[in-house]
Protein backbone atom coordinates (compact mmCIF):
# COMPACT_ATOMS: atom_id res chain seq x y z
CA UNK A 1 0.00 0.00 0.00
CA UNK A 2 2.63 2.48 0.83
CA UNK A 3 4.36 1.20 -2.22
CA UNK A 4 1.42 2.61 -4.38
CA UNK A 5 1.34 5.54 -2.64
CA UNK A 6 4.75 6.57 -2.83
CA UNK A 7 4.15 5.81 -7.40
CA UNK A 8 1.04 7.83 -7.10
CA UNK A 9 2.65 10.65 -5.06
CA UNK A 10 5.89 10.39 -7.44
CA UNK A 11 3.46 10.52 -10.99
CA UNK A 12 1.75 13.56 -9.59
CA UNK A 13 4.99 15.43 -8.86
CA UNK A 14 6.20 14.75 -11.96
CA UNK A 15 3.43 15.99 -13.33
CA UNK A 16 2.91 19.55 -11.56
CA UNK A 17 6.25 19.77 -12.29
CA UNK A 18 6.23 19.21 -15.80
CA UNK A 19 3.28 21.07 -15.91
CA UNK A 20 4.34 24.77 -14.38
CA UNK A 21 7.64 24.07 -16.08
CA UNK A 22 5.81 24.51 -19.46
CA UNK A 23 3.14 26.90 -18.44
CA UNK A 24 3.47 30.03 -16.52
CA UNK A 25 0.63 31.99 -17.46
CA UNK A 26 2.20 34.30 -19.81
CA UNK A 27 5.13 31.87 -21.58
CA UNK A 28 5.13 28.65 -23.39
CA UNK A 29 8.03 26.89 -25.20
CA UNK A 30 6.96 26.31 -28.76
CA UNK A 31 8.58 24.09 -32.22
CA UNK A 32 10.73 26.35 -33.98
CA UNK A 33 9.60 25.09 -37.27
CA UNK A 34 6.13 26.04 -36.07
CA UNK A 35 7.18 29.68 -37.00
CA UNK A 36 9.69 28.64 -40.21
CA UNK A 37 12.73 28.49 -37.70
CA UNK A 38 15.17 26.36 -38.98
CA UNK A 39 17.60 24.50 -37.25
CA UNK A 40 20.53 24.31 -38.78
CA UNK A 41 21.56 28.64 -38.63
CA UNK A 42 24.00 29.77 -41.34
CA UNK A 43 26.76 32.63 -41.24
CA UNK A 44 26.83 34.38 -44.01
CA UNK A 45 28.66 37.83 -45.41
CA UNK A 46 27.09 40.31 -47.73
CA UNK A 47 28.54 43.39 -49.10
CA UNK A 48 26.58 46.20 -50.33
CA UNK A 49 27.39 49.83 -51.25
CA UNK A 50 24.89 52.33 -50.07
CA UNK A 51 24.23 55.65 -52.20
CA UNK A 52 23.39 58.68 -49.57
CA UNK A 53 22.32 62.12 -51.65
CA UNK A 54 21.48 65.14 -49.20
CA UNK A 55 21.39 67.30 -52.59
CA UNK A 56 19.10 67.86 -55.61
CA UNK A 57 16.21 67.33 -56.91
CA UNK A 58 15.67 63.71 -55.03
CA UNK A 59 17.44 63.60 -52.20
CA UNK A 60 18.21 60.34 -50.58
CA UNK A 61 18.82 61.77 -47.32
CA UNK A 62 16.72 64.67 -45.42
CA UNK A 63 17.66 66.76 -42.16
CA UNK A 64 14.23 67.35 -40.14
CA UNK A 65 15.59 68.71 -36.81
CA UNK A 66 18.66 70.75 -37.62
CA UNK A 67 20.97 71.42 -34.67
CA UNK A 68 20.37 74.39 -33.19
CA UNK A 69 22.73 77.30 -32.94
CA UNK A 70 23.03 77.53 -29.62
CA UNK A 71 24.93 74.00 -29.53
CA UNK A 72 28.24 73.09 -31.20
CA UNK A 73 27.52 73.14 -35.01
CA UNK A 74 30.85 71.98 -35.82
CA UNK A 75 29.55 68.33 -34.86
CA UNK A 76 25.85 68.57 -35.81
CA UNK A 77 24.52 67.86 -32.38
CA UNK A 78 20.82 67.49 -32.30
CA UNK A 79 20.85 67.00 -36.28
CA UNK A 80 17.74 64.50 -36.80
CA UNK A 81 17.32 62.79 -40.01
CA UNK A 82 15.71 60.16 -42.28
CA UNK A 83 17.11 57.96 -45.46
CA UNK A 84 16.14 56.14 -48.18
CA UNK A 85 19.06 55.10 -49.82
CA UNK A 86 20.07 52.60 -52.49
CA UNK A 87 21.80 49.63 -51.89
CA UNK A 88 23.92 48.30 -54.66
CA UNK A 89 26.08 45.39 -55.41
CA UNK A 90 28.83 47.84 -56.64
CA UNK A 91 30.56 51.32 -55.39
CA UNK A 92 29.36 52.74 -58.74
CA UNK A 93 25.62 55.25 -58.27
CA UNK A 94 24.54 52.94 -61.48
CA UNK A 95 25.17 49.32 -59.94
CA UNK A 96 22.59 46.34 -59.80
CA UNK A 97 20.18 47.99 -57.21
CA UNK A 98 19.64 44.63 -54.61
CA UNK A 99 17.60 46.59 -52.00
CA UNK A 100 17.50 50.02 -49.34
CA UNK A 101 18.55 51.30 -46.40
CA UNK A 102 15.34 52.88 -44.66
CA UNK A 103 16.48 54.94 -41.25
CA UNK A 104 17.00 57.23 -38.94
CA UNK A 105 20.17 59.26 -37.30
CA UNK A 106 20.86 61.10 -34.52
CA UNK A 107 23.85 63.22 -34.06
CA UNK A 108 23.95 62.88 -29.86
CA UNK A 109 27.85 64.12 -29.17
CA UNK A 110 28.50 67.64 -28.39
CA UNK A 111 32.49 66.65 -29.03
CA UNK A 112 32.83 64.69 -31.86
CA UNK A 113 30.97 63.49 -35.07
CA UNK A 114 28.74 60.45 -33.57
CA UNK A 115 25.99 59.49 -34.94
CA UNK A 116 23.03 57.19 -33.71
CA UNK A 117 21.77 54.99 -36.56
CA UNK A 118 18.82 52.79 -36.31
CA UNK A 119 17.82 51.14 -39.67
CA UNK A 120 16.95 48.13 -41.73
CA UNK A 121 18.39 46.88 -45.05
CA UNK A 122 15.20 46.00 -46.90
CA UNK A 123 16.29 43.14 -49.81
CA UNK A 124 14.44 42.93 -53.14
CA UNK A 125 16.52 40.25 -55.01
CA UNK A 126 16.32 36.28 -55.17
CA UNK A 127 15.71 34.37 -51.92
CA UNK A 128 16.23 37.19 -49.68
CA UNK A 129 13.44 39.45 -51.17
CA UNK A 130 11.21 40.57 -48.68
CA UNK A 131 13.71 39.58 -45.62
CA UNK A 132 14.97 42.62 -43.69
CA UNK A 133 17.99 43.19 -41.32
CA UNK A 134 17.98 45.44 -38.51
CA UNK A 135 20.95 47.38 -36.91
CA UNK A 136 20.96 50.21 -34.15
CA UNK A 137 23.66 51.66 -32.57
CA UNK A 138 26.46 54.29 -32.24
CA UNK A 139 28.95 55.63 -35.29
CA UNK A 140 31.35 57.55 -34.82
CA UNK A 141 32.63 59.34 -37.82
CA UNK A 142 36.31 59.70 -36.56
CA UNK A 143 37.32 55.67 -36.92
CA UNK A 144 37.97 54.88 -40.33
CA UNK A 145 36.32 51.21 -39.75
CA UNK A 146 32.93 51.49 -37.95
CA UNK A 147 30.99 48.55 -36.41
CA UNK A 148 27.19 47.90 -35.73
CA UNK A 149 25.78 45.43 -34.23
CA UNK A 150 22.78 43.18 -35.98
CA UNK A 151 19.52 43.53 -33.71
CA UNK A 152 17.27 41.41 -35.53
CA UNK A 153 15.71 40.57 -39.13
CA UNK A 154 12.71 39.60 -41.34
CA UNK A 155 12.21 36.97 -43.61
CA UNK A 156 14.97 35.12 -43.91
CA UNK A 157 16.36 36.19 -41.24
CA UNK A 158 13.99 35.90 -38.13
CA UNK A 159 15.82 36.13 -34.85
CA UNK A 160 19.81 37.04 -36.98
CA UNK A 161 22.37 38.15 -34.95
CA UNK A 162 25.96 39.52 -36.30
CA UNK A 163 27.23 42.51 -36.85
CA UNK A 164 28.70 44.77 -39.92
CA UNK A 165 31.40 47.30 -40.88
CA UNK A 166 31.42 50.55 -42.66
CA UNK A 167 33.89 52.82 -44.47
CA UNK A 168 33.74 55.75 -46.37
CA UNK A 169 34.34 55.30 -50.06
CA UNK A 170 33.70 58.75 -51.10
CA UNK A 171 32.54 62.13 -49.13
CA UNK A 172 31.45 65.79 -50.49
CA UNK A 173 32.38 68.14 -47.35
CA UNK A 174 30.02 70.62 -48.88
CA UNK A 175 27.17 68.27 -49.81
CA UNK A 176 27.57 65.28 -47.25
CA UNK A 177 26.47 63.01 -50.31
CA UNK A 178 28.61 59.97 -49.87
CA UNK A 179 29.16 56.25 -50.58
CA UNK A 180 30.01 53.49 -47.96
CA UNK A 181 30.79 49.91 -48.05
CA UNK A 182 28.91 47.72 -45.64
CA UNK A 183 30.32 44.24 -45.08
CA UNK A 184 27.67 42.28 -42.92
CA UNK A 185 28.48 38.80 -41.09
CA UNK A 186 24.92 37.41 -39.94
CA UNK A 187 24.38 34.65 -38.50
CA UNK A 188 20.34 33.12 -39.35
Amino acid sequence: MATQFLKSLLLLSTLTLTISAEYTGFVGTIDPKSIGIKHKKTLSHFRFYWHEVFTGENPTAVRIIPSLLKYNTTTFFGTLGVYDNALTVGPEVYSKVVGKAEGLFASTSQTQVDILQIFNFALTQGKYNGSTITFAGRMSQSEKVRELPIVGGSGVFKFATGYMETSSLSFDPQTRDNTFQFDVYIYY
